[in-house]
């Protein structure tokens, strides 16, 4: 198949569009992505690319065609609109131009957010009649509301009538959680579009090196968080629970990653002197996951207690599963779910630190042997349900179909 991948995120930047994109051509098909300039998460445009630089690019096979769009800055609510925008509107000229040279079987639109994503996809669905295959990684006008703090009517529903045209002109809506489903139907009658196609780990983790150099860790029961840290991942809660241990020295909270809560985790170690016990590391690439997981004890998973994400199931819970960890979650719905239906860790409602507390304190006095075995629960479910090589097959039905 010729296939188009439209995303606003690429390689050099870390999304699932790579894999995508990537093992679809290894599985012999012609992939072209449709992108931006790299410019996540640090708000500037990456070294190396620019108005005149890697416009155009052949990646592991894989052709990069470069919309420009105006760089995220430090994400403030008009920079990110306009970063929105700009891509949509930049992407829908090359797409067009695009469209009038070369023929594509099927259009996949990759959304984690925004959905102006589409946007390109749209003009040609519309010019060329190409079947689009639409991704949907994150809920909207939902996380708009929620995650983004907007709550003039006017902007949801028209955002609510833009996701509704977008659902409608797609062949499929592919969703990761099947908690979606009833979010997308309460829009439209679209349950006959709606696949389930899950995220997955990448093999960088679930098979990578765990001999890559990073820093030494503290010597005790490491629990790990690894990712963004965010706002929809409830810092405050893991914060206090780690107060709650503040005297059980023996408990090493492991924060690897960034994000725009990173200052407020700084301050509330410094305030409340949990220097002996929580420790940011920062970010790393993907590569070096499968060393920092390694040496893990246990890893954790939170979210927000809301209706959106209590429907999300987040993408670190596969990659902690093909590492073989056991999991602690605080979070509601699949997710949850999910650690449950694996046997591979222990769960606590969203936003109960105590609980979180008093679970961390507990299964840092399991014996190695249990901890393995969940572990070993964690890898047989995710072999399952969340390898990559698999996911990507079921794409390909899909599309074929």
């Amino acid at each position: 198949m010729n296939v188009l991948i439209i995303t606003q995120y690429f390689y050099p930047e870390n999304f699932k569009s790579n894999d995508l994109a990537f093992e679809l051509k290894k599985k012999g098909h012609n992939v072209t992505v449709l992108t931006g300039l790299p410019n996540y998460p640090e708000g500037k445009i990456f070294e190396g690319y620019g108005v005149f630089k890697n416009r155009k690019q052949v990646v592991n096979g894989v052709r990069v065609v470069r919309s420009l769009l105006l760089p995220r800055g430090k994400g403030g609510g008009l920079r990110l609109f306009i970063n929105y925008y700009s891509f949509a509107f930049f992407a829908s000229v090359k797409a067009f131009f695009m469209g009038l040279n070369d023929k594509y079987d099927a259009i996949i639109v990759h959304e984690p957010s925004p959905i102006t994503q589409y946007y390109p996809a749209l003009l040609m669905n519309k010019l060329w009649k190409i079947p689009v295959y639409f991704w949907v990684m994150d809920l909207w006008p939902e996380s708009l509301s929620i995650a983004g703090g907007v709550k003039n009517k006017w902007i949801l529903n028209y955002y609510e009538g833009v996701i509704k045209r977008f659902y409608k002109n797609s062949e499929k809506i592919l969703i990761t959680s099947q908690g979606f489903r009833k979010s997308i139907n309460q829009k439209g009658n679209f349950d006959d579009k709606i696949v389930y196609f899950p995220n997955w780990a990448e093999d960088t983790i679930s098979e990578g090196n765990k001999n890559f150099p990073i820093p030494p860790l503290p010597e005790g029961f490491k629990v790990m968080f690894a990712g963004n840290i965010g706002e929809a991942q409830d810092l405050e809660s893991i914060m206090k629970a780690a107060l709650e241990l503040k005297d059980k020295k023996e408990i090493k909270f492991i924060l690897v990653g960034d994000g725009r809560k990173m200052p407020y985790v700084k301050e509330f170690i410094d305030e409340h002197r949990l220097q002996e016990t929580v420790f940011t590391m920062g970010r790393f690439p993907v590569e070096a996951m499968s060393s920092f997981f390694d040496k893990a004890d246990v890893m954790l998973v939170t979210l927000k207690d809301d209706p959106i994400f209590n429907l999300t199931v987040p993408a670190k819970l596969q990659a902690y599963m093909s590492a073989s960890k056991p999991i602690i979650a605080m979070l509601n719905g699949e997710g949850a779910d999910n650690v449950l239906d694996a046997d591979c860790g222990f769960t606590v409602s969203a936003g109960d630190h105590k609980s979180l507390a008093k679970t961390i304190l507990e299964t840092s006095a399991l014996s190695q042997e249990t901890l393995n075995q969940l572990g070993q629960n964690s890898r047989k479910y995710y072999e399952n349900n969340f390898r990559l090589s698999t996911c990507i097959s079921n794409l390909e039905n899909i599309i074929k179909k």
